[in-house]
């Protein structure tokens, strides 16, 4: 690892600290602006510095649990996106935190505006604090400062888009000092003045990658090469020993062990609060599709899910009674030709209610009753009709290995605009690389997207 991302990685620590002070400091001069103190008496005596001294305490307590959630894991550095989701996460968990000591101890502090306050802020500030620390570092980067220079070998197609995009790419830290073809290799020669080796040829015999291995290590020098087809699909590993013999698994998907429970609890929790929440919403449509067309409110479809399990998803009708009958007859209007699936931009089955519902996807909210029943996720690959499953090929029933999803890393990234094979690689995505800040991240999408197709935007 170079000097400069060494440096990077460990300056967040303080800067985050100073981020969670600051956030603290602003709760609590914001607590007593006249216009919040007017509406919100102040009926507690806190002293700044007694203040100070159990902010110092809080703060560094919050650092442990962001070191617990990996953002100060040096070695796989974070792209922005994680770190949001993670510093959302950490923060919430010392928010968590906060409310069960004051559940236990009500006299030690009784500012709720400032604990909710410094939640906030504390989010918003160590968000800043990493931005501004990455777009430091990306400038540093593109005036070549700090950067890892590479020696890459190989001349086929694909060793060639990886000098095209490191090129194109600076901000990413890489520099392509020399590729060279392996025939022409002089391994000695070529690596003067190189911190790392990136082999791209897939073709390159066992023998050259182990002697290129060994001068590496023998030279402290970084080295990576491009996985081959098999090593790709590969990456959620777990190694055991049998019989003193080491075998490899190769798991299904990164949900797993206490992941799978996380994600279980999360699920409940959300599709309960949502429940409770919007349940005045929930009264108002199904009055509203009574209205417009009679019963039933809900229609049940048949859809599959983990495993290939068969269950009933639940949704707001938004169709006219006799829909199912009537889609023979229009599968010759079917705008997806390139997959199993079903698309009709203006769908004569539709009802005028059904129209709204679909447009806000106010429709599908009756599936955090799945949710709650184990039948699928919030977040997950889109569930599927039994027979577009049984269009699938063999690949496409990769999707299966964890129940599906309200909404998806598909569905955020371009809904039913999407080919089928893209939403088939998106969703494979988050099932061979499922985290929980994923499933944060998307429902926080959900939520922009969904705002942006009922604003018309």
């Amino acid at each position: 690892m170079k000097r400069s991302q060494l440096i990077f990685s460990t300056i967040s620590l303080p800067i985050d600290y100073f981020m969670l002070l600051g956030a603290g400091l602003l709760a609590y001069e914001l607590r007593f602006e006249s216009f919040i103190s007017t509406s919100l008496p102040v009926r507690f005596e806190l002293p700044l510095n007694s203040y100070i001294r159990s902010l110092t305490i809080t703060a560094a307590v919050w650092l442990i649990l962001f070191a617990v959630a990996g953002l100060y894991n040096i070695q796989r550095p974070l792209k922005f996106s994680q770190e949001l989701g993670k510093i959302f996460l950490s923060c919430t968990a010392g928010l968590a935190l906060i409310i069960i000591l004051f559940f236990f101890n009500p006299n030690l502090f009784n500012s709720r505006f400032i604990v909710l306050a410094g939640w906030l802020f504390s989010i918003l500030l160590v968000s800043l604090g990493r931005l501004i620390l990455r777009l430091t570092r990306t400038a540093l980067y593109r005036r070549g400062i700090g950067v890892i220079n590479v020696l890459l070998i190989g001349k086929d197609a694909a060793t060639l888009e990886l000098e095209k995009y490191f090129i194109t790419k600076p901000q990413l830290g890489f520099k392509i000092v020399k590729r060279v073809d392996p025939i022409q290799l002089d391994i000695a020669r070529d690596a003067i003045g190189v911190d790392e080796v990136l082999v791209g040829d897939i073709n390159l015999d066992r023998n050259n990658n182990l002697q290129i291995l060994e001068f590496c290590l023998a030279n402290h020098l970084g080295f990576k090469y491009v996985a081959d087809m098999f090593e790709a699909q590969s990456h959620n590993v777990v190694s055991h020993t049998l019989a003193g013999l080491p075998v490899i698994e190769i798991k299904r998907t990164a949900l797993d062990g206490w992941g799978r429970v996380l994600k279980r609890l999360f699920d409940i929790i959300i599709a309960v609060v949502m429940l409770i929440i919007l349940s005045p919403l929930l009264l108002l449509l199904a009055i509203l599709i009574i209205i417009d067309s009679g019963p039933p409110i809900l229609v049940k479809l048949e859809r599959v899910g983990e495993a290939g399990s068969k269950f009933q998803m639940f949704k707001f009708r938004s169709m006219i009674k006799n829909a199912a009958a009537m889609k023979a007859e229009l599968m010759p209007y079917n705008e997806r030709s390139d997959g199993p699936l079903f698309k009709m931009t203006n769908d004569p089955r539709i009802t005028r209610v059904g129209r709204f519902l679909r447009r806000t996807s106010f429709d599908e909210l009756p599936q955090l009753w799945n949710v709650i029943k184990g039948q699928m996720s919030l977040v997950g690959p889109r569930p599927h009709e039994p027979n577009e499953v049984a269009k699938y090929e063999l690949r496409h029933r990769k999707l299966l290995n964890i129940k599906p999803g309200m909404t998806g890393l598909a569905q955020i990234s371009g809904r039913s605009g999407l080919s089928w094979e893209e939403e088939v690689r998106l969703d494979m995505f988050y099932v061979e690389n499922w985290s929980i800040n994923h499933d944060i991240l998307i429902l926080m999408k959900t939520l922009i997207v969904i705002w942006q197709k009922s604003a018309g935007i």
